[in-house]
């Protein structure tokens, strides 16, 4: 009869054995040879009339250790069940070779196992104590008139001047690379950018006012554009932009087209067509909508933020013992794809993070009942395509029949759940520690660090 045993290893790891006899899988490889006598197809016999020794002969190996590792299997996942152990991923196998089976001499085997245990723990950062800050970034005045000249410039009409003559010119160039001289090299490759004039520095911009389609001019990267701007001209022109000797090439630039957006003006037509059916008749009624527009995007990107250094703060200081050298041989041997112990090592890191991160989560969810109804999920999709498309209630009617086939989609469905009940979690979350609010500038904000702990588990 078939035994199972488990020993200790190390933290969080054991070693199972099963071991089997003979009885265990020799009357389940005998019926295997049954059931395919009767349903093989062999030349020179009947359908269902093979022999069975011509079976055991052509196939027997196969189906012997096929019918032993199925009986390993069931006693396994029997035994994992009953102990009600909460395994990591599945058992690995220790067996480094391959056990040779010969169904003409049954014996009894010995398959071991490795296991790791998911530890018990407690969330301590959501005791209270824990201080998160709340960034609300300010919508100042810039902020509405950058966005109002985006929008006019978005919907302006292009007319073609013949000359450059203002820092909202649309230029379309080739740059070429050269020397300082402007000599160009035969075999030098051509790039096509376009770039409004006010992206250049002053000194450039006042070179290039005047120019027309044709004309053509040297710079130097660094002289050119300041250093934020560098950066994507560089990648554009297939450049390291952290490489500081990006900034000393010169470019022949040559001006291909000259345009000019003219800008919509501020009226009725205009206010409808970026905000339809908001009746929106004055410009300061406008600007007013666009300031709410612009705090609902900062607010959410506060949001964010604080879910960020909320989730870091969650993985990092909740005190969690896993069997890390287990989990390398996993990440090893487990997956499809084997990988080298230099390449599993080199991925801990981030596998501990997220499985850091699945176990706090699952436990969070589990132990406070956190759930997702199906009619929250359905009202969640039916939102997101209302405003996707912009339709109001009455325009509706459609979507059931659209939010049916869409719910069908089991891909879409896990995706929505997902995303639902982890901004669940983060809402339950918030409410755990202390939110302090704070006050800040939108450039103080893209400054802000994200918090991460760079101390090993």
């Amino acid at each position: 009869m078939a035994t199972v045993t488990r020993e200790n290893i190390g933290l969080l790891n054991d070693k199972i054995t099963v071991k089997v006899s003979q009885e265990d899988y020799l009357p389940n490889f005998e019926k295997a040879v049954k059931h395919f006598s009767k349903n093989a197809s062999i030349p020179g016999f009947r359908k269902g009339q093979v022999p069975a020794g011509m079976i055991k002969k052509m196939s027997g190996q196969a189906i012997f250790a096929d019918e032993i590792l199925k009986t390993v299997e069931k006693e396994l996942m029997g035994y994992l069940q009953n102990e009600k152990l909460e395994i990591f991923a599945q058992p690995l196998s220790t067996e480094t070779e391959a056990k040779k089976f010969d169904y003409a001499q049954p014996a009894a085997y010995d398959f071991e196992f490795e296991i790791g245990l998911k530890p018990s723990f407690d969330v301590t950062p959501l005791n209270g104590k824990t201080n998160i800050t709340r960034y609300n970034v300010k919508v100042s005045e810039e902020m509405v008139n950058q966005e109002l000249e985006r929008l006019q410039l978005k919907g302006g009409k292009m007319s073609e001047p013949e000359t450059i003559t203002s820092e909202d010119n649309v230029l379309n160039l080739e740059f070429v690379e050269s020397d300082s001289k402007g000599n160009v090299a035969e075999d030098a490759a051509k790039k096509e950018n376009s770039l409004l004039l006010k992206y250049f520095t002053p000194a450039i911009q006042e070179k290039l006012q005047g120019k027309k389609a044709g004309d053509t001019l040297v710079i130097q990267l660094s002289k050119a554009f300041d250093k934020e701007r560098l950066e994507f001209i560089a990648k554009d022109l297939g450049l390291d932009a952290g490489d500081k000797e990006t900034g000393k090439k010169y470019y022949q630039i040559t001006i291909t087209k000259v345009g000019l957006i003219e800008k919509r003006e501020l009226n009725e037509e205009f206010f409808n067509e970026v905000y339809p059916g908001q009746e929106i008749k004055t410009e300061e009624a406008f600007r007013a909508k666009l300031s709410e527009e612009i705090g609902k995007y900062w607010k959410q990107e506060a949001t964010n933020h604080l879910h960020n250094d909320l989730f870091e703060t969650l993985v990092h200081e909740t005190p969690i013992e896993l069997p890390k050298e287990f989990l390398k041989r996993w990440l090893q041997k487990g997956g499809e794809n084997p990988k080298t112990a230099e390449e599993a090592e080199k991925e801990y890191p981030s596998f501990d993070h997220q499985l850091r991160w699945t176990l706090i989560s699952d436990k969070l969810i589990r132990d406070n009942s956190i759930e997702v109804s199906f009619e929250e999920l359905k009202e969640n999709a039916r939102t997101k395509i209302m405003g996707y498309y912009g339709l109001g209630g009455d325009q509706a009617e459609w979507l059931d029949s659209y939010l049916e086939r869409l719910l069908q989609d089991e891909k879409y469905v896990d995706q929505t759940y997902r995303e639902m009940i982890t901004q669940k979690l983060f809402d339950w979350a918030e409410t755990k520690v202390n939110i302090k609010e704070e006050e800040i500038t939108a450039e103080e904000f893209v400054k802000l660090p994200h918090k991460h702990h760079h101390h090993e588990h």
